[in-house]
């Protein structure tokens, strides 16, 4: 994307190396803090009344509170967000991966402010789950351990229900997928829509092709008289009459001249 290449070439240099790395780090400490103290949490959340009250820290540290805080699952969460992060900074680079995730954290601040509800980071790791399908869409996961599964398989089941969840969830829930998403559709809505056209040409030339195209099983030639083909005899020979119809020739009319 040439506006990507313009910023990069211009700010690169405010690139985070590591970024999901460090976003890992922070959130193993807050797990650790938040067992110790489970009020903890309520320090780091997005609330923007206390925002507007001076609290502005909250501003960053929602990002680093995990999506769980049980042990079980904990080593498990922050493992495979460490392994989407190093594969998108190595598709990306740190600029543009710094920028996706910094344009997530923007909208999901901004919806809520302006649309209240209890928001949180989930949709924003989400949406680097699935740059991570973008780029990986084959790259073999095992769930629970056990059963394989392809990134891009797993990307269709959450996006299904990410997809039921807009229409029976709460406003504040929409605009929340919404805005966490929206770095997703800004880096790849134009992609998106690009092979979609192109798709839509290649099914319609397609089709083109087959209702022009004669089948291998259909006769070229057809007796008006018998209905014999070159399939059903291939020694035999045809000839149009003036009337317009096809004929083999032993049922050619005779008092017609042949075209």
């Amino acid at each position: 994307m040439a506006w990507l290449d313009k910023l990069e070439r211009r700010f690169g240099f405010l690139g985070i190396p590591g970024l999901i790395r460090i976003i890992v780090g922070f959130n193993a400490l807050v797990f650790v803090l938040v067992r110790l103290n489970p009020d903890f949490v309520s320090v780091l959340n997005l609330d923007p009344a206390r925002i507007r009250h001076g609290e502005v820290w909250r501003l960053v540290t929602y990002i680093f509170i995990p999506q769980t805080f049980s042990f079980l699952w904990i080593v498990f969460v922050l493992w495979f967000l460490w392994f989407i992060g190093d594969g998108l900074e190595r598709a990306w680079g740190s600029f543009r991966l710094t920028l996706y995730f910094l344009v997530g954290m923007i909208g999901t601040t901004a919806a809520a402010f302006f649309f209240g509800g209890n928001f949180s980071n989930s949709m924003l790791i989400a949406s680097l789950f699935y740059a991570f399908a973008r780029f990986y869409p084959d790259v073999v996961i095992y769930i629970f351990f056990i059963l394989p599964v392809k990134i891009k398989w797993v990307a269709w089941a959450m996006g299904a229900l990410l997809f039921y969840g807009f229409f029976i969830g709460t406003n504040s829930y929409r605009m929340a997928l919404v805005a966490a998403l929206s770095n997703y559709l800004i880096f790849f809505g134009r992609e998106i829509f690009h092979a979609a056209r192109n798709r839509q040409e290649v099914s319609t030339r397609r089709r083109r092709f087959e209702v022009h195209s004669r089948s291998e099983a259909e006769p070229l030639h057809k007796c008006a008289v018998c209905g014999a083909t070159e399939l059903s005899d291939p020694n035999l020979d045809f000839r149009v009459a003036r009337d317009g119809e096809e004929y083999c020739v032993p049922h050619l009319p005779h008092a017609q001249s042949v075209l």
